[in-house]
């Protein structure tokens, strides 16, 4: 492919995007044929199918065989999650802790702080998800840490969690069944949650970090091994 046939692909990506979003299309809606689109553009049919596998890439449309192209979930996403996820290993699964440890317990405070009695809502609503063990296939509706990410008011900050869980999403498995106290979890997100509640800034930036520094202590004290992982696949990490 040649650096301009690249760069205007590139181009009917975006337009693509603005059709989908002047036509108000969201998650789950049909988008026109290729044919029709190429119509519309004034372009080939494989030029179209070229931009809409580089919107499939980012999660913006997927690209069901027989059925259709649909608007997928990535639309407003300005932070992806690489699909090429390295192989699991122990050094791995403590590195999402760690990085959880930096980011989430300031995303505490600042919900703390914003107290948005819908984020509220949806955040109580997410504690349940703790106490669920882990199901092959099935992914919770809502994620207690996305969830929390959200109730600080910054998008930016939701994107990057939820990215950060998607991406590692074998090492949230293996944190899973790795740190396997259900009661635990969900008391300790309960109790974020009354801190978010009360807008005490830094008690809920205290029991975030507190939280995940249990996490990750009983993951450094675990046997690992590296060649393979826990086995199921889980969708919520404690």
């Amino acid at each position: 492919m040649t650096q301009g046939r690249a760069s205007f692909s590139e181009q009917l990506a975006d337009d693509i995007v603005q059709l989908i979003r002047s036509e108000s299309l969201g998650p789950g809606d049909v988008l026109e044929s290729s044919r029709d689109l190429a119509k519309r553009f004034a372009v080939t049919t494989p030029t179209v199918r070229e931009a809409l596998r580089r919107l499939e890439a980012t999660g913006v449309v997927e690209l069901r065989h027989g059925s259709g192209t649909y608007i997928g979930p990535g639309l407003e996403r300005s932070v992806l999650a690489n699909p090429h996820r390295p192989h699991i290993t122990r050094s791995s699964v403590i590195e999402l802790v760690q990085a959880r440890l930096v980011i989430e317990p300031g995303i505490a405070a600042l919900a703390a702080s914003a107290r948005d009695a819908g984020g509220l809502q949806r955040l109580e609503a997410a504690t349940a998800t703790a106490l669920q063990p882990p199901v092959h296939g099935h992914r919770p509706a809502l994620n207690f840490h996305v969830e929390l990410a959200a109730a600080s008011g910054n998008g930016l900050l939701r994107e990057t969690v939820e990215a950060l869980l998607h991406v590692r999403a074998t090492e949230q498995t293996e944190i899973r069944f790795r740190y396997d106290d259900r009661q635990r979890d969900h008391a300790e997100h309960l109790e974020i949650l009354g801190a978010v509640r009360d807008g005490d800034g830094a008690a809920a930036e205290r029991l975030t970090r507190a939280h995940l520094t249990t996490i990750r202590e009983s993951l450094e004290a675990a046997d690992f091994d590296d060649a393979g992982t826990a086995g199921a696949v889980g969708q919520e990490a404690p």
